[in-house]
C-alpha cells in the first residue's frame, strides 16, 4: 500500500472523518467479515485503502473481502481494477461478471435503468457475502451521497429518507455500514489524487445524464463556495422537527 502524500494532509482529515463514524455508530467489532464493494471509482477506493489501512493500528481484528460486480457494458475495466487492487493494495479482488447493465437499459425497462442495475448489484452482493461468510457490506457512499440521497428521493418518489451510516438487514443477518459517511466528497478527489489513483472511465451510457447527476449540479449551485450550507442540510438530517412537518 502507497504511503500518504502531501504531509498526511488530506490523509489525517478523512482519517478523523472516518474514526469518528465509526466509533459514532459501532460500525466494525472484533471478528467481523466485511465484503468492500468496489465499483473503481475514488470513493471505493479510498475506502478500500483506509479499511485496510487501519487493520495494522486498531486494536480489533477484522477482514476484508473486495468485490467489483461488472455490469456487463462493452469496454469495461474488470481486468484493470483487479490488477491494481492486486499489485498496489494487496488484495484479491473478486469480480462478478453480470448482464445487470444490459438488463437495466433493455426497451422493457427505459424509465429507470438505474434503478434497476443497483436493486441487481445489491442482490448480488448480499449473496456473495453470504457465500464468504460476510456479517457487514461496506460502501464508499460519502457525506454528499447522502445528501443527493436525500433530495433525490423527495424530488422524484415524494418520500424524505436517505442512506444511513449502517443499515441492518435480513432480520440482523448483514449491516450495511458506511465508514464515509462524513467525508465530503472533495477532501476524496484530493486524497485520490495525492495517491494516484488509476482513473477508470464508466462504460455505462446513462453515467452521465442520471436523475443523481441532475441533482449533483443542481446542489452544487446551492451551495458554491458556501460549505455551511451542506453541512446544515446534512446535520438538519439527524434533528427532524416532526411537529412542523404535515
Amino acid at each position: 500500500m502507497s504511503a500518504p502524500t502531501m504531509s498526511g494532509f488530506h490523509y489525517k482529515a478523512i482519517n478523523s472523518d472516518i474514526g469518528r463514524a465509526i466509533h459514532h455508530y459501532e460500525m466494525i467489532s472484533e471478528g467481523d467479515r466485511i465484503l468492500v464493494g468496489v465499483s473503481g471509482g475514488k470513493d471505493s477506493l479510498t475506502l478500500l485503502w483506509y479499511l485496510s489501512e487501519r487493520q495494522a493500528r486498531v486494536p480489533i481484528s477484522y477482514r476484508l473481502f473486495p468485490v467489483y460486480i461488472d455490469p456487463g457494458f462493452a469496454g469495461g475495466f474488470a481486468p484493470e481494477l483487479d490488477a491494481y487492487v492486486r499489485e498496489a493494495l494487496g488484495f484479491r479482488l473478486h469480480i462478478d461478471y453480470t448482464d445487470n447493465g444490459i438488463v437495466a437499459h433493455s426497451r422493457e425497462n427505459t424509465e429507470n435503468p438505474c434503478f434497476l442495475c443497483a436493486r441487481r448489484r445489491r442482490k448480488r452482493l448480499f449473496e456473495i457475502a453470504e457465500e464468504y461468510g460476510c456479517n457487514k457490506i461496506a460502501f464508499g457512499h460519502h457525506k454528499d451521497d447522502i445528501v443527493e440521497t436525500f433530495f433525490l428521493n423527495m424530488c422524484y418518489t415524494g418520500v424524505m429518507g436517505t442512506m444511513r451510516p449502517v443499515q441492518a438487514m435480513f432480520n440482523e443477518r448483514f449491516r450495511i455500514i458506511r465508514p464515509l459517511a462524513f467525508v465530503d466528497e472533495e477532501r476524496i478527489q484530493r486524497f485520490a489524487a495525492d495517491q494516484k489513483f488509476p482513473e477508470f472511465v464508466n462504460p455505462c451510457p446513462t453515467a452521465r445524464t442520471s436523475k443523481r447527476r441532475e441533482i449533483k449540479e443542481a446542489l452544487s449551485h446551492l451551495h458554491q463556495g458556501k460549505k455551511k450550507i451542506k453541512d446544515n442540510i446534512f446535520r438538519s438530517l439527524s434533528h427532524v422537527n416532526q411537529e412542523y412537518l404535515l
